[in-house]
């Protein structure tokens, strides 16, 4: 046993230096300070030389003067900024002693020590004596936490693995900084520090926590929401997290909050770093490069993921935070939404319209329209007297519905006359007293328990009048129209603490419930940004179907996303690609942005543009705000119609694949929506790439998002693309959703740039050899679709590899892969194993074959000859026409 101590003890290496016998006793112990701590002594001149670009901010919660940087034993060198903020005028020198590490020892998990500040910091409420616990949970993960030992504070209330004893062995090393205080994580083998908290001091007051470390690379992305490309700049790049009901615009804070990152390496490998606090915070990156987290409560726990490679990074963390929910399959077809659907006739007609003009449609939704004064499970008895019947006849129809509800239940009218505000009141389910859209109102508390019971019981209610299929949950950051309160917000330290991060508005009532009030849980203060998992949590237990605005870490668990209010522009169009890819990677799958803009008017180039690139969406709507020009597909020109339509019939002829996307996601932890990174990590060039997208593995997508441009480039990496621009009759099958392919379509890249053609009516979709992807015969609805013939394109490679699978269940029962009602197939090339019961009754009608190098004499399926095949020596393309059904084994094979 002492000899196994002794080898864990190892992986510590201590700087071993004395407290300063100069600090005060009390300065140890951390005694909290009603009054201005005394200057740390701190002699700083001897550390001053820093570059700009490694210093870090000593005068973060206020602006200081030479005089008072230097009272604090910091130093003060005024430089030029730039546009990104630049590096701070008063900064720590080399060496600023914060707190030292004592009483190593190891514990069943890992390793336990006792900090001690040496020196008191200028912070009030600071903490003198920490704790520091470092688990080594998994060959791929770490966690360390810093609490407070004398006192409880505020933890995350997120359910999280429970590991009871340390990994046997890790891909990682740790070293422990006696003094000053800092931890070091590296990569085994190879040395590589990932983590290095030693190169500024730590904070750890009431109201203000800071830690930094130095990044490997200024490769960084995650720590959403925001409005920016994919990579994030390191030059000086404040991240602000406190969530926030704004329109997307660049540098603020928007809907959710997730403090987590993933970093490429050299080489291509790749870690992430999860700090599970949900307190308002800012993320700070500097080029040296290295990224500084301060919060304003709660304790620091991070979790570190080795990777090794991207992919396994995001898996990593969603162990943690939890695996996406499985939406149904209807949920992946097209929706259309308007503020401005003002009755059921009006919505019953933009229904009508769309399918006179031949556009797929699934789900058909309403705005605040349909409510009573905007009142949450009411609608109004005149304009949408026959609401129940309106969503029954969509159900006879094969469609679905989905109506918009915020969370604010309105306080206004008569006792007695409103049944959710009168049983909230009566079951102590309200956190505050606010202004939304139905005038005063009281927001529930979703962490009390009692508030998911009364919850459940007005959506039951109400889906007992109307039979609706999923849930549209807004203005849940939450959203107020007065700041804090109707009545104000006390005058206290959490109202206005010591530091207050870039929040927009300045303060963190600002737009939102006053800090201070008291939640079941806790204050507002430490559970504002958990406002809309909490709620998306009780949302799920009914529906399965739920879409939220605001969100944060484990979201994806319960709920999807749409990107709130966009502009009707190109630029929120190109955004919307890296956002998109941004909630894949923090495990929120099921996103998209309102197609052709929310706000304003679009221009038909636009929409056309929108909607070619939202069919790749994962979550595919168009919504519009009322008052603006009508942008429904159908409101076009013939030309435009036929763009959007056969966007359309593309994404619902993948939708098998899509759909199998999902059940990865789900059971597995893997992205639907991914950037190039994340399959190419050894390609640098893809690190960047953020104008592209990958459905998968097997589906690269590149959008045209500029105006006027009838080409775009894009960047193919070292392998074989297969171009797949529509949908049409290749394999003589009217209909079939079988591939069409250019003569010149196959791009056999070295890893480069290829400029492509992009007329309006065309979205350049390409197949990655190696791949199978199972296809099925567009309709108007995937209720209709899920019934047709079923095709497959088989991508191989020079050596004839390709590999596919097909998820397959009734496409909405709640956890059916849990219960084992489903079927799963794997297709290999020149061998295609199926079988199962949800596939009784389809049939596959044709399997084209990409890269087939030579003319094939003979082709068979199961045995029997196919006399009517064809092939294509331009393009290589073999089109074989079957009818073989899908709930057998069948084996086609050509020589």
């Amino acid at each position: 046993m002492q000899q196994r101590l002794l080898q864990h003890l190892s992986l510590f290496h201590f700087l071993v230096l004395a407290v300063d016998p100069s600090v005060p006793e009390t300065g140890r112990r951390g005694a909290a300070a009603s009054s201005p701590p005394s200057p740390p002594a701190h002699s700083a001149a001897a550390g001053c030389e820093v570059p700009p670009s490694h210093r870090f901010d000593c005068g973060a919660e206020r602006l200081l003067a030479r005089e008072g940087c230097e009272a604090r034993g910091c130093c003060y060198a005024p430089a030029a900024s730039g546009a990104g903020g630049g590096p701070p005028w008063c900064f720590f020198p080399r060496g600023y002693r914060s707190y030292r590490a004592e009483n190593l020892t190891a514990t069943a998990r890992g390793y336990a020590a006792r900090l001690r500040r040496v020196a008191p910091s200028f912070l009030p409420g600071d903490v003198g004596v920490l704790r520091l616990d470092v688990a080594l949970e998994t060959e791929s993960r770490l966690r360390f936490t810093l609490r407070d030992p004398a006192r409880q504070r505020y933890e995350v209330p997120l359910a999280t693995p429970r590991v009871s004893a340390r990994a046997a062995s890790t891909l990682y090393g740790v070293q422990v900084h006696e003094d000053p205080f800092g931890l070091v994580v590296s990569r085994r083998p190879g040395g590589q520090v990932l983590l290095n908290t030693t190169v500024a001091p730590l904070f750890f007051a009431d109201q203000f926590l800071q830690i930094s470390t130095s990044l490997p690379s200024r490769f960084i992305s995650g720590l959403g929401e925001h409005l920016a490309p994919l990579v994030l700049d390191t030059a000086w790049t404040k991240v602000t997290l406190w969530n926030r009901d704004m329109a997307p615009v660049p540098q603020v804070n928007l809907y959710g909050s997730h403090p987590f990152y993933l970093v490429i390496e050299d080489g291509g490998s790749a870690h992430g770093v999860f700090l599970l606090n949900s307190n308002a915070m800012d993320v700070v990156l500097q080029p040296s490069p290295a990224l500084t987290w301060r919060t304003t409560g709660g304790i620091l726990d991070f979790y570190v993921f080795l990777g090794p490679d991207p992919k396994s990074v995001v898996r990593q963390y969603l162990d943690v935070v939890g695996f996406p929910f499985m939406p149904p399959y209807w949920g992946l077809g097209f929706h259309l939404c308007r503020w401005g659907y003002s009755s059921t006739t009006t919505t019953r007609q933009a229904v009508a319209n769309m399918s006179a003009a031949r556009f797929p449609l699934d789900v058909q939704w309403n705005d605040l329209d349909y409510m009573d004064a905007k009142r949450d499970f009411t609608f109004n008895k005149e304009t949408f007297k026959d609401y129940p019947d309106m969503v029954r006849d969509f159900h006879q129809r094969g469609l679905r519905y989905v109506m918009i509800v915020d969370p604010g239940i309105s306080s206004s009218g008569p006792p007695g006359t409103y049944k959710p505000y009168d049983d909230g009141l009566k079951r102590g389910v309200a956190a505050s007293l606010l202004q939304v859209w139905p005038g005063p109102t009281a927001f529930p508390d979703f962490t009390n328990p009692e508030t998911h019971e009364w919850w459940h019981d007005m959506v039951k209610d109400f889906h007992d009048q109307v039979p609706f299929d999923g849930m549209w949950i807004d203005m849940n950051e939450p959203s107020n129209f007065v700041e804090g309160s109707q009545d104000g917000c006390p005058n206290n330290s959490l109202e206005k603490p010591p530091y207050v991060p870039g929040v927009f508005g300045g303060r963190l009532q600002a737009g939102t419930i006053c800090a201070s009030s008291q939640q079941y849980l806790s204050s507002h203060y430490n559970l504002h940004s958990l406002y809309g998992l909490t709620e998306a949590i009780g949302c799920s237990r009914w529906r399965p179907f739920v879409i939220s605005r605001s969100t944060f870490s484990g979201h994806g668990r319960y709920a999807g996303h749409w990107t709130g209010d966009v502009e009707s522009n190109w630029e929120q169009l190109s955004y919307s690609v890296p956002e998109v890819l941004l909630f894949n990677l923090l495990g929120v799958p099921l996103v998209g942005a309102d197609i052709c803009g929310f706000l304003g008017d679009t221009s038909e180039e636009l929409c056309v543009r929108w909607t070619q690139l939202g069919a790749f969406y994962p979550f595919m709507r168009n919504h519009n705000d009322h008052g603006n020009r009508p942008q429904e597909p159908y409101a076009f020109s013939p030309a435009a119609q036929d763009a959007m339509r056969k966007a359309l019939r593309l994404r619902y002829s993948l939708l098998p694949y899509l759909y199998t996307l999902f059940h990865r996601a789900h059971t597995a932890g893997e992205t639907v929506a991914r950037p190039l990174f994340l399959e190419f990590p050894k390609d640098p060039n893809t690190w960047t790439v953020d104008r592209q997208l990958l459905w998968g593995g097997g589906l690269l997508v590149t959008p045209v998002l500029e105006a006027g441009q009838t080409k775009v480039s894009g960047y193919f990496p070292a392998g074989t693309w297969y171009s797949l621009v529509g949908v049409g009759a290749a394999a003589g099958l009217p209909g079939a959703a079988t591939p069409f392919l250019r003569p010149d379509s196959t791009i056999h890249s070295k890893g480069q740039w290829v400029l492509l053609p992009a007329p309006l009516d065309t979205i350049n979709v390409h197949v990655r050899a190696g791949h199978v992807l199972p296809l099925q015969e567009p309709a108007f609805s995937t209720a209709e679709s899920r019934k047709k013939g079923m095709a497959l394109v088989v991508a191989l490679t020079p050596d004839g590899f390709a590999r596919g699978e097909l998820f397959w269940d009734d496409g909405e029962s709640w956890q059916s892969f849990e219960k084992g009602d489903y079927t799963e197939t794997l297709f290999l090339a020149a061998h295609v194993s199926v079988g199962g019961g949800h596939l009784d009754g389809i049939l596959l009608e044709a399997v084209t074959i990409l890269g087939v190098t030579s003319p094939p004499r003979q082709v068979l399926a199961n045995g029997a000859r196919v006399d009517d095949f064809s092939y294509c020596s331009d393009t290589q393309v073999l089109s074989v026409p079957v009818s073989l059904p899908m709930w057998e084994q069948f084996v086609i094979t050509w020589s």
